[in-house]
Order: C-alpha cells, then structure tokens, then sequence
C-alpha cells in the first residue's frame, strides 16, 4: 500500500469506532442506561450512518471482528487487516477519551453515576460468563452475517447496505443488551475499559464477537456466496467490493459493485 492510501484506509477505519464510542456510549450515559431503545438507535444510527458516508473508502469495517471476517475469507490481505484493526482500537480509546471531556464524572449525566462506568460493557445481573459469551458469539454472527449479505454478496443491492447493517446493530442490541451489553466489536468494549482501567471479564467481548465473525463469514463465503460462478469471476468481484492491496485503482476498488456498474454506464453513453 502507498503511504497517502494507507493514511486515508487508518483515517476512515479510526473515525467509525470513534463515532460509535462517542454516540453510543454518549447514549449510555444520558439515559444512565435506563432506556434501551435511544440506545440501540445511537449505536445502530452511527455505523450506518458512518458506513453510508465512508464506506466506499475502505469498505466500512469499523469493528476488528468484521475485519478477521473479511481476513479469514480472503478479503483483506494481512497488511491492511492489521491496519485496520490498529486504527479501529485507536478510534475507540480516543472516542471514550473524549466522553471525559463532555460529560462529568458525577452527576444527572454523570459518566461514572449509578454505575454507567462509562460504558464498559458488563454481563447482565445472574449472566454467566458463559451466556455471555454465547450472546456475543450470536450477535456478531448475525451482524457479520448481515454484512455479507447486503455488503459483499454481488446479487443483492447495496444502496442501502448501511441502513441495514445499522438496523442489525439497533435489532441486536435489543436482543442482547441486557444479557452481555451486545457490544459485537471489541473496539467498542476496548475503548471504554482502556479508559476506566476496567477489564472484568474483557475477554468475553474478544472471543465472542470473534468465534461469531469468523462462522458467519466462512459459512456465507464458502456455502452462500459460491453459486457456481468461476472463480476468477467471484474475485474479480471481491475486489469491486474492498480495495486489493495490490491493485492500484484503490478509489474504484473499494466502491460498492452498483456504483462501478453506474460510472461504467455513465461512461458508455458519452460515448455514443
């Protein structure tokens, strides 16, 4: 990767997690997580909203489980995964970072009143671990599943992908917010606890969300995603969808394959 586009691929992978920490943890902390639903909205609203502006930079990832399921799948070379993930971590420490500055430490909004703890995400009252563990591992499998379904398979349209992909983060956290927080990004859980200094039970929000991205990325790369197509033709439409490290028409590369289709026939007809 040249250095400009590496800058530009850590910039967009940084300010995604950042503005899910931020809007979603900022959520958290004005309903004192009370209120489900203005939380799942801020949390699902950010990444769609991020992934619809930005996400034909990158791909949109914003989450280091998504990143191993586009790894594990062929989808991201290792340097550009690794990549990622750095800049995903940093963008949830620095977005937690500047929930200190807006809000107080207690008070009515309080980031650390009635145990908000600036929402590090923790098991619910009487969860195991290993309910929570499993509730991870669902949730992200959904999500990825979601992701591939709308973002990367070539046969469904991706105009609105982020809608969706951001629906499946509110319908999530919905399901699960009680159980184990439905965090599904370790960069969302990362941030917060760096933060606090808080890391009780932090694994669970690493393996979960992991074990889930990887089933659901192998199981739709692999079973849903093989029609029968050669595969020259699967790869060349897996670099319309993420840009190749290699290829240097990165900008075009990253788009959604709907966009290259429309620029190729805005093209045509100034031909004729």
């Amino acid at each position: 990767m040249r250095d400009r586009e590496s800058i530009n691929l850590a910039i967009v992978e940084f300010l995604g997690p950042l503005v899910l920490v931020f809007v979603g943890v900022g959520a958290i902390i004005q309903t004192q997580g009370q209120q489900l639903l203005p939380i799942a909205l801020a949390h699902g609203l950010a990444i769609g909203l991020m992934i619809s502006a930005v996400g034909h930079i990158t791909g949109g990832a914003f989450n280091p489980a998504v990143t191993l399921g586009l790894f594990v799948t062929g989808r991201l070379d290792a340097a550009r995964a690794v990549l990622y993930g750095i800049a995903q971590l940093l963008g949830g420490v620095v977005g937690a970072a500047l929930l200190t500055l807006v809000y107080p430490d207690i008070g009515p909004i309080g980031r650390n009143t009635n145990g908000v703890n600036l929402g590090v995400p923790t098991l619910g009252p009487d969860i195991s671990v290993g309910s929570g563990l499993l509730t991870e591992i669902i949730l992200t499998f959904l999500l990825v599943f979601v992701i591939f379904g709308v973002a990367i398979d070539h046969r469904t349209g991706r105009v609105i992908s982020g809608l969706i992909i951001g629906l499946t983060i509110t319908m999530d956290i919905l399901a699960g917010g009680a159980v184990s927080g439905a965090v599904m990004n370790p960069a969302r859980a990362f941030g917060p606890a760096l933060v606090q200094q808080d890391f009780a039970d932090h694994w669970v929000w690493w393996l979960g969300p992991a074990i889930g991205a990887i089933i659901a990325a192998l199981l739709y790369h692999h079973v849903l995603l093989d029609d029968g197509a050669p595969s020259t033709t699967r790869a060349a439409e897996r670099d319309r969808v993420l840009p190749d490290a290699s290829s240097g028409d990165d900008a075009e590369g990253a788009m959604p394959t709907a966009v290259v289709r429309s620029r190729s026939r805005r093209s045509q007809r100034r031909r004729r």
